[in-house]
């Protein structure tokens, strides 16, 4: 019998503090700038794996550097599994406030390793090793916290507004993104193609550690969140044998995930890429496309998670899943061969508005799926481990398409994965009337 649910006999759990509106937003906004840092440190590594490719690889030809560049990019998201168990195992046991505070250190050690480390020519082989050692650590940290931060911010919001709130995930993860790409503009218009190449690339990671302990601080003044503080106090068993107890809510979590993050993956971190080597646009013009789009793209998640709140989880993921499946061969097929920039960026946000029916609701959805005492565990676990197969990937096997000159056939992938999550889009009960979070 599971009692993870019961207190001991003769206890009471404790009064429930009652939380103001502006207390919830500043443990909401602590929680998202955190988040932010992390995203930021995490994607600075694809806005300027273009100037540090050939720093800590023997010179060939560009692809041949993006393709390794990309290899370590996939291998950082092998560990993000082990971090969303551990970290996920940490949040359920001791807290969300003390899994964030310790995922947003390793964000900041794995950052000073990329931005100290010399390259290939002085060093040799350890150059490349060192930078797979440190995606290994961030991809321990971005692991652990995305489930940690669902879970965080999906507790600390009102049922009413929850869509809303939980969709600051995907702001500050796109906005993390954003201001990496905003630091590689800036340098590009102070710096030259020499002193990029250079030494100016390691410049963003130096912010990005020192951002990570500004983090850090803020966290400390997180509240912990009210469905945890209820729990805590309650007999648990094992976390893993309870969430073997929920394979139809782990299995769900992969479905949902599957098509969203490779799409996610395609029209963020490998379309800048995608821009100067396949469609031929110039580095500057393929930053300030991306950075644009994304701006936007980051301003429709709040929108989006609101509508959700209103009409539902199901329909948006249902809405995401058809327009994708339709779109997305017709989207790449069409930008492999566009001119103009404002072509390019009216297609791409094209791409990312309909990807915004997964992003914006993709965290509360899979938050609600579980009971509290294994939340952040059901969360992270299943879509590390799904991100780590099909987001992780996403660059490498579109390279690895286009090195054998079958670049339309990524095109297909896409839309396959994307058709599979629609299927459990359509089978599975919307979560905003089925929510674990008010059981709890």
């Amino acid at each position: 019998m599971d009692n993870s649910n019961t207190l001991p006999v003769g206890s009471a759990a404790a009064p429930a503090k009652v939380r103001t509106t502006s207390s919830r937003l500043k443990s909401i906004f602590s929680g998202s700038v955190g988040n932010m840092v992390e995203w930021y440190d995490w994607y600075v590594y694809a806005a300027f794996s273009l100037y540090f490719a050939q720093v800590f690889f023997p010179k060939n030809s560009l692809n041949a550097q993006l393709l390794n560049t990309a290899a370590i990019f996939a291998v950082g998201f092998l560990m993000r599994p082990i971090g969303g168990w551990l970290m996920g195992l940490y949040a359920d046991r001791k807290g969300r406030k003390a899994a964030l505070m310790a995922s947003v250190l390793l964000m900041c050690f794995g950052s000073l390793v990329i931005a100290l480390t010399p390259g290939y020519e002085t060093i040799g082989i350890w150059a490349p090793v060192l930078l797979v050692v440190a995606r290994l650590m961030q991809g321990l940290s971005v692991g652990g916290e995305y489930g940690t931060s669902a879970t965080y911010l999906s507790e600390m919001a009102t049922k009413e507004r929850r869509g809303f709130f939980s969709s600051f995930q995907y702001v500050t993860l796109i906005s993390g993104q954003l201001i990496a790409l905003a630091v590689l503009i800036v340098l590009q218009q102070t710096l030259t193609e020499e002193q990029l190449l250079s030494w100016g690339w390691r410049v963003p990671f130096v912010i990005g550690a020192l951002c990570a302990v500004v983090a850090l601080w803020l966290r400390r003044g997180m509240e912990e969140t009210e469905s945890f503080t209820k729990q805590k106090e309650a007999p648990k068993e094992s976390l893993m044998r309870t969430l073997m107890r929920h394979p139809k809510e782990l299995l769900t979590v992969v479905g949902l995930t599957m098509g969203g993050t490779l799409a996610f993956y395609t029209y963020t971190t490998y379309m800048q890429k995608y821009l100067v080597n396949t469609v031929g646009f110039s580095k500057a013009d393929s930053t300030a496309i991306s950075a644009a789009t994304l701006f936007l793209f980051m301003c429709l998640q709040p929108i989006i998670g609101a509508l959700s709140d209103k009409i539902g989880r199901r329909p948006i993921l249902i809405a995401f899943g058809v327009l994708g499946t339709v779109c997305t061969v017709p989207i790449l097929t069409t930008l492999h061969t566009i001119e103009t920039w404002w072509g390019a960026f009216f297609l791409i946000m094209a791409a990312l508005i309909i990807v915004s029916g997964y992003t914006s609701i993709n965290a509360v959805v899979k938050a609600e799926l579980f009971p509290t005492e294994i939340r952040a565990l059901g969360v992270g676990l299943p879509y590390a481990l799904t991100v780590s197969i099909f987001g992780g990937t996403a660059e490498l096997i579109a390279l690895w398409f286009k090195e054998i000159g079958m670049e339309t056939g990524y095109y297909w992938y896409v839309t396959a994965c994307i058709a599979c999550s629609l299927l459990v889009y359509v089978f599975m009960k919307d979560t905003q009337k089925h929510s674990r979070i008010e059981t709890d």
